[in-house]
């Protein structure tokens, strides 16, 4: 029930101690202040982290081959392993059941590419239609490879956006010739990548086509796959190391390799880095989450320091109340309202200029790691159940000594 004069005597109080009330509250929303601004960040940082991984799928697992560097069943260290499509066809079929997209690559560096008057040099990889979903590649115009283009090495071309605006400038691609080293391939598609201009400096090819024209027989540079996703993050990542540690002693079996030989089999899949990245976001925001804490408590600990000099300084007036017939918990709820007000009060200003500044301020953050830093509402009714938690802790104390004071003491006191 509203109580007026109660109410009024807050503010009397208040008033008469208007910069001691002033400083707690200040301490009270700088603690506030600094817990939002640093979760702000802290979801900043977890946005930049997923947008690196986006450039590719999560699940992705890459097959590189190297140069053994150990002696294994009389076969010398020294020897380059060179994959090929049979080796991705057998890992293909052996682990299907886990397996969603594949693609075999070959991939030249620094290809030269002209379209009339315009001359470019771009990344060329030959490619499966997979490669679409494992690079998460978004289609701007046209469409991406298929198995037919691969079957039959049809010459046609999807590029990147990047490579679209250097040759094409504004006019449409698809449809237009370009010769890649010297011949002439068909523009049938243009991609977006959320990796940006460096991977949109890409074209892709049918892999049959460019091991025919580059000259590569049936040899691939390496094999990506990307694996079935479960619910469980966790379960996520152990089928991909699964998968990722049985793709390994395939190729090793296949090709004499020394178990332990690091150099010559290389295969790294993205959950496995995703999981530390995000391990490691959880530890910095536990960590921002014990800062912002520590310095509201610290806020928490001036308001019961005031709360408590603000006892002592009416404990005549308390022992008349309690004389008058007043129970404990009418003089415990008048404590914890006055403490909680000031706190929620302090906390809400502090809140605010927190959001604020970080709506204002976040837009124009944007880089590799930290991206439109904010606060989501979660994070803000998990600020406003701590203020009122403090609030009622900075009273308890006092208000509870307000209780138990005896009457005739307090009439005594000076």
């Amino acid at each position: 029930m509203f109580d007026i004069e109660r109410w009024q005597e807050i503010f009397e109080t208040i008033g008469k101690n208007k910069l001691r009330t002033f400083l707690t509250g200040l301490s009270v929303a700088s603690g506030i202040f600094i817990l939002v601004i640093l979760l702000g960040f802290s979801t900043g940082i977890q946005k930049g982290i997923k947008t690196q991984f986006a450039r590719d799928a999560e699940s992705r697992v890459n097959v590189w081959t190297g140069v053994t560097t150990k002696e294994f069943n009389g076969l010398n260290p020294g020897r380059r392993i060179q994959m090929h499509n049979s080796d991705y066809e057998n890992i293909s079929t052996k682990f299907e059941d886990a397996i969603e997209h594949k693609t075999g690559l070959y991939n030249i560096w620094g290809g030269l590419v002209n379209y009339k008057n315009e001359t470019g040099n771009y990344r060329i990889e030959g490619a499966n239609p997979g490669q679409q979903f494992i690079e998460n590649a978004t289609l701007t115009a046209g469409r991406f490879l298929s198995d037919y283009d691969d079957k039959e090495g049809v010459k046609v071309a999807i590029i990147g956006q990047k490579v679209k605006n250097d040759l094409f400038k504004t006019k449409e691609a698809v449809g237009e010739t370009i010769k890649i080293s010297g011949i002439n391939f068909l523009v049938a598609g243009v991609y977006a990548d959320p990796g940006g201009e460096r991977e949109e400096s890409r074209i892709f090819i049918p892999l049959s086509t460019a091991q025919r024209v580059f000259n590569a027989g049936d040899n691939l540079r390496s094999i990506a796959y990307t694996i079935k996703m479960s619910d469980n993050f966790d379960e996520a990542v152990a089928l991909s190391a699964a998968v990722s540690q049985g793709i390994e002693d395939e190729i090793k079996s296949r090709y004499q390799i020394a178990p332990d030989d690091r150099s010559a089999v290389r295969v790294r899949y993205n959950l496995e880095e995703a999981q530390k990245i995000y391990s490691l976001i959880d530890t910095i925001r536990m960590v921002f989450w014990f800062i912002g804490v520590g310095t509201i408590i610290a806020g928490v600990v001036g308001v019961g320091n005031i709360m408590l000099i603000i006892v002592k300084e009416r404990t005549k007036e308390i022992g008349i109340r309690k004389a008058l017939g007043a129970l404990p918990s009418s003089i415990i709820g008048m404590i914890l309202q006055e403490s909680i007000f000031i706190t929620a009060i302090a906390g809400f200003l502090g809140l605010f200029v927190g959001v604020g500044l970080l709506e204002l301020v976040g837009p124009q953050i944007d880089s590799d790691f930290i991206k439109f830093p904010q606060v989501d509402f979660v994070t803000a009714i998990s600020t406003v159940l701590i203020l009122i938690i403090s609030g009622a802790i900075a009273g308890y104390i006092p208000a509870r000594r307000a209780a138990n004071i005896k009457p005739i003491e307090a009439l005594r006191d000076e």
